[in-house]
């Protein structure tokens, strides 16, 4: 009896704690034991091309230390150079660059201590996504017989986690499904039955690894389906290498299930997971699939059919979802029915939440509930800073009572971190949950004097959130604290919120929260507006409008005035479209030229920072009704001007449109005048649109306004309406300052700041001058000012040279300063550069071009804005004087090229810099000489002492010899080569063909006579007599040389100058005889006379070339080259 009365005790004990006690979030400001703020999942699959990361962060006070453990031990992060751990922090980064991802596999578990406790994370199990590559295999062609059942497996590798698995074809289009043809759940691809049309030949199956989003495919399966035809003629063709399906084809059958197999199968599903259960049937014609639960209904929000209702998911399982259910395959034979038996396990969860940390005083008790289910039941277990309870030093303020620890009278130094772990095979949970002992007096953590805003006759929520230990005692009070907040209308929360269910306007006001405990007291005040609700006054109304005319919807508002509104305009539920013939207003829409495509329904939405409210209307659009031809004028003027609304700044002015004369009007133009400072002239200040009658006017200090309105349609602008009343707006001070604010000197020793003025609309009221002021920019110096009237510049005098200065220029009437100015950046004046460029030399390219070099010179010494570096250069020993050039090379250059230079010649060549004043001191002046070159042509070129075998020529040196002259290459080539003439009209010409025709007349009279005698020449015995080594003799019967030598080529002409070793040199362009086709096979008589044919090529190139041309050849083949030596 005493055992049972005490079980009562503890259990009223523990209700009346867990009452009292309730969560609170410690300031961080205070001592607390480590509380584990983020972590990785259980979970936790790595992706094994990145470094690996393992998170673990807590809070403290002190700030707490990390340790891990892997694999049920410690795991020492030093010792491992790939590991680190982020400063002030748990958190594990691990490089895999030098290392294998599998090494660091494993279960891992942080630890965050400091001296008031001991918190731990979940075990992390660390594995590496896998993707592995589709094994290789050969896919033989599938050939069906129409109408039978099919099933194309996929069959991916196992990765981790599981691919995601589609069929495609090798287009990459997602290949057709409907309830006859589906994909299961394990990825295959079902046939209920084969029809001609699922002929292909690229069924591909795809498997998308979602961790590393790498896709792999399996090779393409070809299908074809054939009758019985079809199939008995091309049996053989595919014999050898193709799976065939051979059942007997029938016109119908019933359905039967080819997924799941038996009448009956079973399942099992944990508690909040999705459950998902398949029937797929084969039949002809195709069966449909029903699904039902054998034991109750479906729980009908959360049940979805897919995949053409062969799958049945159920999601966030229940243990009420357990139990039987039926599948039906049904189609015009017969039915076939599969029973599923669905079994609900549950991993271990929470009951009422996890264990919630303890603040307590001294003295105080307090209850931590470690309350937890599953299915099985899980098994409950006590950790306190990591280590089992059992094994703890024992406290005897606390008592562990199966998934309850009470604590009774703590007292400072109880404080510690306590982990629950629930357990079954399904799953664990892990919490950690402290006890903190602690003495404070309260503090409010709302912020002071927050502003809570809402709607009249809506819920007003305001906050007291607050610490202390014990824990404070909260009150509210309003205005002037007469009384307590604890009865209607008035709702006090646990956590110390004030609830107001329907906040009215009298319930604006102060209000204080106030916390106490036994050592202290703690205020806060806030504040609660009470707003005005947002509604739509006038709805936009149904219109019908004719095609091609414009259209108006109203929507006006009355919010209030104390919050800004927003109007958002729908069609159809969706954003309008982009159109400049929609034209939204702040309190309406208007449609131009309706077309078909805007009718539909519009809605306006006004939206405040608190509330919102809306309004619907539709538009119907109609063909427009034919109409007798009409005159179309200018519209009449608008009238009865009225300025209404009037501000400081702003005024609204209204208006009466004027008749529009058949010609609707476009837009309104709204003009001003200002009589104060330009009287008699009008300018634009806005256009509106046709349909709006009311302008809000923006307006600027200190003028004298006068308005008027004019209206345009299609056919122009009318009249000026009459001129409004005059409208003055007061003075202000400027609201903008001068721009285009520059600094420039123009002389070495001032400084110009020059300023664009203002106009006197933007001078904003009279007296108008400015501030001027300016600092050195290097220099942390005050600024100087002054004030100017009546100018935009100001010149300072007495300033260094080129020095930057930081320039500010403000508008100041008499009505006060413009804003504060920006800071513009200017120099003073410059001066010529006091120093030259240093370290100048010059390399030499070529005989034509040379690059020179120098050092920049310091910026101090350019005394102005460097513009660039000027390289003059000239020729010695020249007397001209526009020899001297000069390159200029803008910028901050340090080298440049001087082209054109003569070859073999010396320069010399100094640079200088020069900036916006001018050109600097020249640098010392220095000498380079360029390569040797090409010559000149020779000056003359004289022919001389002509003969019929020789010439001599006479030439004087070239003008410019560009080097030393080495020699001299003579090139020649027949007259009739080089002159483009008909040469077969010329008179030499004719008369020199006639005389070699005569010639070979007469030798072959004198060589028939000499054949029919038998005999020598006479002439014979002359050439014997003087034997000219030259030539050969005759051969006696047929008038020809036995050997003809070319040497006559090889002496020189007359007059050429001859090479000391008695020879001439001679090119690839040499010619002779044989070149021409005159040479081996010509004729000659006994004087060494030409008898040949003046033809084409010889025999002998005949030969070698095949069938030519019979030309004369190109005058560029038959030049001459030769070359002289000095």
């Amino acid at each position: 009896m005493m055992e049972r009365r005490r079980r009562i005790d503890a259990a009223l004990l523990v209700l009346f704690l867990g009452h009292l006690v309730t969560a609170l979030e410690v300031p961080l400001d205070l001592a607390q034991p480590p509380t584990i703020t983020h972590q990785s999942p259980k979970d936790y699959i790595i992706d094994p091309r990145e470094n690996i990361v393992i998170h673990c962060e807590a809070k403290g006070k002190p700030h707490p230390s990390f340790s891990w453990t892997r694999d049920g031990t410690h795991f020492d992060i030093d010792e491992d150079p790939n590991v680190n751990m982020r400063p002030n922090s748990g958190t594990l980064e691990v490089d895999i660059s030098r290392e294998r991802v599998d090494q660091y596999e494993g279960v891992y578990q942080c630890t965050a201590r400091n001296k008031h406790g001991t918190a731990v994370s979940n075990n992390i199990v660390v594995r590496q996504s896998r993707s592995p590559l589709w094994s290789k295999e050969r896919i033989k062609p599938i050939v069906v017989q129409e109408g039978v059942s099919l099933v194309l497996e996929c069959r991916p590798p196992a990765g981790l986690p599981p691919p995601i698995i589609f069929w495609m074809d090798n287009n990459f289009q997602k290949l057709p499904q409907n309830k006859r043809v589906s994909q299961s759940l394990n990825g295959d691809l079902y046939f209920s039955n084969v029809q001609p049309e699922d002929s292909r030949n690229d069924y591909i199956c795809y498997a998308r690894f979602p961790h590393t989003q790498t896709i792999q495919q399996k090779q393409p399966i070809t299908v074809r389906v054939l009758n019985l035809d079809a199939i008995n003629d091309t049996m053989a063709a595919f014999y050898n290498d193709t799976d065939l399906f051979s059942e007997a084809p029938a016109d119908e059958r019933k359905p039967t299930f080819l997924i799941p197999s038996g009448p009956s199968s079973s399942k099992m599903v944990l508690r909040g997971h999705v459950l998902e259960m398949e029937c797929i049937a084969e039949g002809l014609p195709t069966p449909d699939i029903s699904w039902s639960k054998v034991s109750g209904d479906l729980p009908a929000r959360r049940t979805f059919l897919l995949n053409y209702n062969k799958t049945l998911r159920i999601v966030n399982v229940s243990e009420s979802d357990a139990g039987h259910y039926r599948c039906t395959a049904k189609n015009q034979i017969d039915s076939v029915h599969h029973t599923i038996h669905v079994t609900v396990k549950a991993a271990p969860y929470w009951i009422g939440g996890a264990p919630r940390n303890l603040v307590l005083a001294p003295g105080e008790n307090g209850v931590l509930t470690c309350r937890a289910s599953g299915t099985p039941k899980p098994a409950i277990r006590w950790f306190m800073n990591g280590i089992p309870i059992e094994n703890s030093p024992k406290d005897l303020s606390r008592k562990v009572e199966d998934d309850t620890i009470i604590f009774t009278d703590v007292q400072i130094g109880s404080s510690a971190v306590y982990q629950c772990n629930i357990s079954n095979d399904y799953g664990y949970l892990l919490s950690n949950a402290f006890i903190n002992v602690l003495s404070e007096p309260p503090r409010v953590l709302t912020v002071a004097n927050k502003v809570y805003q809402v709607i009249k006759n809506h819920q007003a929520l305001l906050d007291c959130s607050s610490f202390g230990s014990p824990i404070p005692k909260i009150t509210w009070f309003k205005d002037s604290r007469s009384s307590t907040l604890d009865g209607d209308p008035y709702i006090l929360h646990d956590n110390g919120t004030l609830e107001i269910h329907v906040a009215q306007t009298q319930n604006s006001g102060k209000y204080t929260c106030v916390a106490r405990n036994i050592l202290g007291i703690y205020e806060n005040h806030v504040y609660l507006e009470v707003k005005e609700p947002t509604r739509i006054m006038m709805q936009p109304e149904y219109k019908v409008v004719q095609r091609g005319r414009s259209v108006v919807f109203e929507c006006k508002v009355k919010h209030d005035p104390s919050l800004s509104p927003t109007m958002i305009w729908l069609k159809d539920d969706g954003e309008l479209p982009d159109d400049e013939r929609l034209i939204i207003d702040s309190d309406s829409l208007t449609i131009t030229d309706v077309t078909e495509n805007d009718a539909g329904v519009y809605t306006c939405i006004m939206n405040t920072t608190l509330d919102h409210d809306s309004a619907t209307a539709e538009l119907t659009v109609v063909e427009a009704t034919p109409t007798p031809a009409v005159v179309h004028e200018r519209p009449d003027p608008p009238t009865d001007l009225e300025l209404t609304d009037q501000k400081k700044r702003s005024v609204q002015l209204t208006w009466i449109p004027g008749d529009e004369h058949n010609s609707p009007i476009h837009k309104f133009l709204i003009q001003y005048q200002d009589s104060l400072h330009h009287r008699g002239h009008w300018h634009n200040l806005t256009e509106v649109p046709g349909t709006k009658t009311t302008a809000h006017l923006k307006l600027s200090p200190y003028v004298h306004y006068t308005f008027r309105v004019l209206a345009l349609n299609e056919v122009g602008f009318s009249e000026p309406s009459p001129p409004s009343r005059m409208y003055k707006t007061d003075p202000a001070a400027p609201d903008e300052n001068p721009t285009g604010v520059q600094g420039f000197g123009t002389e070495h020793n001032n400084l110009v700041i020059s300023w664009k003025p203002l106009t006197g609309l933007q001078a904003n009221g009279p007296g108008l001058h400015y501030k001027v002021m300016w600092k050195q920019q290097t220099q942390d110096s005050d600024w100087t000012q002054v004030t100017v009237a009546n100018n935009s510049k100001f010149v300072v005098s007495g300033t260094p040279t080129f020095v930057p200065y930081e320039l500010k220029v403000q508008a100041v009437n008499d009505h006060g300063h413009g804003p504060e100015p920006a800071i513009s950046f200017g120099y003073s004046g410059e001066d010529l550069p006091r120093a030259a460029p240093g370290n100048v030399q010059a390399i030499v390219v070529n005989s034509t071009l040379a690059q020179v070099y120098w050092d920049p010179v310091p910026p101090h010494s350019v005394r102005g804005h460097l513009k660039g570096y000027k390289v003059s250069y000239w020729r010695k020993h020249s007397d001209h004087k526009h020899n001297h050039n000069t390159l200029i090379f803008s910028g901050n250059h340090t080298h440049g090229m001087l082209p054109g230079l003569h070859p073999f010649s010396f320069y010399s060549f100094h640079v200088q810099v020069f900036n916006s004043k001018g050109d600097g001191p020249p640098s010392p002046t220095h000498h380079f000489k360029t390569h040797e070159g090409v010559p000149g042509p020779p000056n003359s070129l004289v022919v001389t002492d002509t003969n019929l075998d020789s010439l001599t020529l006479e030439w004087t040196p070239p003008r410019e010899h560009n080097g030393h002259i080495t020699g001299y290459t003579l090139q020649y080539q027949p007259a009739v080569a080089s002159r483009q003439v008909d040469i077969a009209t010329q008179g030499w010409f004719i008369g020199l063909m006639c005389a070699i025709a005569l010639l070979i007349l007469i030798l072959l009279i004198i060589c028939f006579i000499q054949r029919n005698k038998g005999g020598k020449y006479p002439v014979k015995e002359k050439e014997d007599a003087h034997t000219d080594p030259e030539f050969q003799p005759m051969k006696d019967d047929d008038c020809t040389f036995v050997e003809y030598s070319d040497n006559e080529d090889h002496k020189p002409l007359k007059g050429s100058s001859t090479p000391s070793n008695g020879t001439v040199k001679r090119d690839d362009s040499d010619d002779s005889l044989v070149d021409y086709g005159e040479g081996g096979d010509g004729q000659f008589n006994e004087d060494g006379s030409f008898i040949g044919q003046y033809s084409g090529k010889s025999a002998s190139r005949d030969t070698a070339e095949g069938h030519e041309s019979s030309e004369a050849p190109s005058p560029i083949n038959a030049m001459n080259s030769l070359n002289s030596f000095v």
